[in-house]
């Protein structure tokens, strides 16, 4: 009989190899690493976005820094047009690096920090809504009481 692996069980006296679900499996191959699900979670989408342009200005910073020093060496006359460049190009990248550091700081104040259970935020976004469900309550009682016109009512709000 075959295995779970294969995908169908040999005839008696059937000389056919088996047929392996996965061309991988069949040649021996075993993957290098195994993948495991982050325990970090992921950052939020302005921050992220902030972050990826931080990324590229660096880099583009860094490039050029190269290019400077490069062509700083050869006695080219991209030499000083690249210096230039970069010095503003760091000025750049450091307000990329605060944008992140901006970002990230208005996002913790405006969505509460999500992280620790005992987030005093989450306690306040809580009562909030708690406090949101009551007037709607009450309000749908005071129409209510509208819709009757008043019956049952000691005294009129």
């Amino acid at each position: 009989m075959g295995t779970a692996k294969q995908r169908g069980t040999p005839r008696e006296g059937a000389t056919a190899p088996a047929v392996y679900e996965d061309p991988y499996e069949a040649a021996g191959y075993r993957p290098l690493w195994v993948e495991d699900p982050s325990p970090r979670r992921r950052l939020p989408d302005p921050v992220r976005t902030s972050a990826v342009r931080a990324v590229l200005l660096i880099s583009v910073t860094l490039i050029q820094a190269v290019i400077a020093f490069l062509s700083t060496l050869a006695d080219s006359w991209l030499a000083f047009p690249m210096v230039l460049s970069s010095v503003a190009s760091t000025v750049v990248a450091t307000w990329g690096v605060l944008d992140v550091w901006v970002t990230r700081q208005v996002w913790n104040q405006r969505h509460g920090v999500v992280s620790v259970p005992s987030s005093t935020a989450r306690a306040l976004r809580r009562e909030r809504r708690r406090a949101r469900r009551e007037a709607r309550a009450a309000e749908r009682r005071q129409e209510r009481i509208r819709r009757r016109g008043g019956t049952g009512q000691l005294s009129h709000p």
